[in-house]
């Protein structure tokens, strides 16, 4: 094993203790849930001499909350949100490994390295004689991200708010302000069943969804092609799921598409189920069943680059701009409950998810160099 710093040593920690979120796994308790994730650091935090509390979001799993006030009075307040949960693994994924400059494990990349360079930055600033004279600190490691941002969206509506937050995701070390919203859409067209001898007795659903799916894999792109977001680039549109059928001698009485529409700042839930009814009605397309496939909204981020906050977090990162991003992070919730948020960390979003997740070592303690350097020029 390679001689490993603080901050690696600590992401180690993280990933031997697993956090799967339940919603996944309802029937494996000593692999799911955050708590063990929270409970770890929580102590940490206690035996720093930092205040810690804990915010109730689901049953049995809370936000983790710990707070560094200024050494004056608070006028700032800027925290540091990453999430705490992972997706399924297999057990043995949640042993890290260390192999030429990289540790494997679930979570290493999304995102307990941003965890680890996060809480190490915080407990350092801690620490320290001297700390911002104006702004107060918080971690905050949130619940759920992983299925429905409950964390997110109750540090939202409960608060606290702050001026800032950093979602802790792994862009590379690049600073993001921006990111695509996440819509699911289920169209469902209906018919009427028969014998499939005599299909001309029945009307066929699934024959009823073949000039939608026509649009949406044809001239729907290339309309959605000619809208644009500085750092978004177009919204997209993917089918990602069609059921229609019993069995091959049944006319099929119904026909369910489910869609995944990736808006930009502008979009809403409204306007593109707007669009696609006007779309149909133009192209004289019987008009499907309308329903949405995800319970909370997903709407896109769109973060002033220019505030000062942020500003001083790209010139911690050494970055001239912000970047955007296609996929949905806790920094949205928490921008529509008031917070203006960013999302930064180490790691490449092609390994979140993966089957042999890893992350580079080297950003994480690059990451942990970025956020104490940041949380060192607050006022």
């Amino acid at each position: 094993m390679p001689r490993l710093s603080s901050v690696q040593r600590l992401l180690g920690e993280l990933v031997a203790r697993p956090s799967i979120n339940p919603t996944f796994l309802e029937d494996r308790p000593d692999l799911t849930g955050e708590e063990r994730v929270a409970e770890f650091l929580e102590e940490m935090a206690k035996t720093k001499g930092i205040e810690v509390r804990r915010q109730p979001v689901l049953p049995g799993r809370k936000n983790l909350i710990a707070r560094i006030s200024p050494s004056g009075k608070a006028k700032h307040r800027v925290m540091l949100t990453p999430h705490l949960d992972v997706v399924p693994a297999p057990e043995k994924d949640f042993t890290p490994r260390v192999r030429q400059g990289k540790m494997y494990g679930r979570g290493t990349c999304d995102t307990k390295g941003s965890v680890a360079a996060f809480f190490s930055a915080f407990l350092e600033l801690a620490q320290k004689c001297t700390r911002p004279r104006e702004t107060e600190i918080l971690f905050v490691g949130l619940v759920d991200e992983e299925f429905g941002q409950a964390g997110s969206r109750m540090l939202a509506q409960k608060g606290p708010k702050g001026d800032l937050a950093i979602a802790g995701e792994p862009t590379g070390l690049q600073v993001v302000t921006a990111h695509k919203g996440n819509l699911w859409i289920q169209l469902k067209t209906s018919g009427k069943s028969a014998h499939g001898s005599t299909p001309q007795h029945g009307k066929n659903a699934i024959d009823a969804m073949a000039p939608i799916l026509e649009f949406l894999f044809g001239d729907y792109p290339k309309d959605l092609g000619q809208r644009t977001h500085p750092l978004l680039g177009s919204p997209t549109v993917s089918v990602g799921k069609i059921r229609g059928g019993s069995q091959p001698n049944v006319v099929p009485n119904e026909c369910v598409i489910d869609l995944d529409r990736r808006t930009i700042p502008g979009e809403t839930e409204t306007s593109v189920k707007q669009e696609l009814v006007k779309a149909f009605k133009e192209r004289r397309i019987p008009l499907p069943e309308f329903s949405k496939s995800r319970s909370v909204p997903c709407p896109p981020l769109d973060t002033d680059p220019d505030l000062p906050l942020v500003q001083s977090f790209l010139r911690a990162a050494n970055r001239r701009k912000s970047k955007g991003v296609p996929y949905f992070t806790d920094a949205s919730p928490i921008a529509t409950g008031g917070t203006p948020a960013l999302v930064f960390g180490p790691g490449n979003i092609a390994q979140a998810h993966s089957a042999n997740e890893w992350v580079e070592m080297e950003q994480v303690d690059r990451a942990y160099s970025i956020v104490s350097k940041f949380l060192h020029s607050l006022p």
